[in-house]
């Protein structure tokens, strides 16, 4: 995701539907200061990925070939030391997050060991550990710190649920509606309903990176195709569910654990903010 206030909106969206969060943080002279400070975004995009059920992280420490000295050992604790420190207060545990020192410009520790950092890949480097419950497990490059990410619990026996991402209008196709799988299977044939937009209509095919599936399984980002649906009749926000197996249905109100970011000081009558949902962007007062 762009690390810019104004497309903080795709972020969200974005993270609502990922199971690990690698976080990028500039380890250039002032970069990584600005990143944390109250206008930056390096905290920010840390507490909406948790307060998104992101519960899993890596952190790439980036542009180390432009510190001073470049790969400067220091520079590459101070970073670590500050970043386990508000990474904690948001919500994760520190001993579960792997620490990589990168240069994505030159692709160093992306996916191979790099000879910039011996006090990191070296025989005697620290390279990264990562502790869970699961276990523990190391390793020196971003690949291996991905490669470690824990594959969550599909809930395949739950009803469908999933939140459009967006839905798009394809020549000799018709209205394709995407997003990711949250619970239960969509496969051709099922009869699927759209909350709150009350849509009901039959899936003709689903398709994951233009592949035909019989069947999208929780944690699939998908495409399926549907009769008889304008593009205008569903959209980016919507949860589509089986119509036969306790659909989702809209409610006059719900009960939920709200984080409020910006706020002016104080949230009082007339507060009208932004509410952000799985997908859905929703202003409200």
């Amino acid at each position: 995701a762009p690390g810019h206030r104004d497309f903080i909106k795709n972020m969200i969206t974005g993270t609502s539907q990922a199971d690990c969060a690698i976080l990028i943080i500039a380890a250039g002279t002032d970069e990584f200061e600005a990143g944390i400070s109250k206008d930056g975004q390096t905290r920010e995009h840390a507490l909406l990925a948790y307060t998104l059920g992101v519960k899993q992280l890596i952190v790439a420490i980036n542009k180390m070939d432009t510190t001073a000295p470049p790969w400067f050992e220091e520079r590459y604790k101070e970073i670590v030391k500050e970043t386990t420190s508000f990474i904690k207060k948001v919500g994760f545990n520190p001993k579960s997050v792997p620490f990589v020192p990168i240069s994505g410009f030159n692709g160093d520790n992306m996916i191979d060991e790099s000879t910039n950092c011996p006090w990191y890949t070296g025989g005697k480097g620290t390279g990264w550990v990562k502790e869970t419950k699961a276990g523990s497990s190391s390793g020196k490059t971003l690949l291996q710190a991905i490669d470690a990410i824990e594959e969550p619990a599909r809930p395949t026996d739950k009803p469908l649920r999933l939140p459009l991402q967006d839905v798009y209008k394809i020549g000799g196709i018709g209205t394709v509606p995407v997003g990711r799988v949250e619970t239960g299977v969509i496969k051709a044939g099922m009869v699927v309903t759209f909350a709150p937009a009350g849509v009901t209509t039959e899936v003709k095919s689903v398709e994951m990176h233009h592949e035909l599936l019989t069947e999208g399984l929780p944690g699939d980002n998908v495409g399926f195709n549907v009769k008889n649906v304008s593009v205008k009749e569903t959209r980016r926000g919507n949860v589509a569910g089986d119509s036969k197996n306790d659909p989702p249905k809209g409610a006059t109100s719900f009960n939920a654990q709200v984080i409020v970011l910006n706020h002016p000081g104080q949230v009082g009558a007339g507060y009208a903010p932004v509410l952000d949902c799985h997908t859905a962007h929703i202003a409200c007062k």
